[in-house]
């Protein structure tokens, strides 16, 4: 059984993916989610390898978006690559993880996930808005320490 599927049921990970889809009709940015059940460093180095990991490094505005959980850990980090961090300020990330945890405290990791995914493509679009020769370039479905 992957990771996904041990925390969201089939239609949970659709909706999620589709809140990806819908976000990035915002920005160009490229939004990825990763799960684990855990790890055993801090979440934000975690984030770090993950996001190298995946290639996210290699969109050509380096403007892709990790929101990585472990879930029986109970933690996260959103972190994003070198053209974001050059042009938006401390705390950027916070609404975002402020809702996901907002979600998780309440039970509902989907929703969590959801808000904290569509609040991020409104806050990228003011520094990467959708272009209409926009490609793509990271795959929208949600990875897991199974599949890398």
């Amino acid at each position: 059984m992957s990771t996904v599927r041990q925390f969201l049921s089939s239609i949970e990970e659709n909706e999620i993916i589709e809140a990806i889809r819908e976000a990035e009709r915002n920005t160009s940015g490229e939004i990825k989610v990763h799960l684990e059940s855990s790890s055993k460093i801090d979440p934000i180095d975690r984030a770090a390898e993950v996001f190298d990991t995946l290639g996210m490094n290699k969109t050509d505005l380096r403007n892709g978006v990790l929101i990585y959980i472990a879930v029986k850990d109970r933690s996260m980090a959103i972190i994003g690559d070198q053209g974001i961090d050059e042009v938006v300020p401390n705390g950027f990330w916070n609404d975002s993880k402020d809702r996901i945890i907002n979600g998780f405290s309440t039970g509902d990791i989907k929703q969590g996930l959801i808000d904290g995914i569509l609040v991020s493509g409104l806050a990228l679009k003011k520094y990467f808005p959708f272009q209409d020769d926009d490609i793509n370039e990271i795959s929208d479905d949600i990875s897991s320490k199974n599949a890398l």
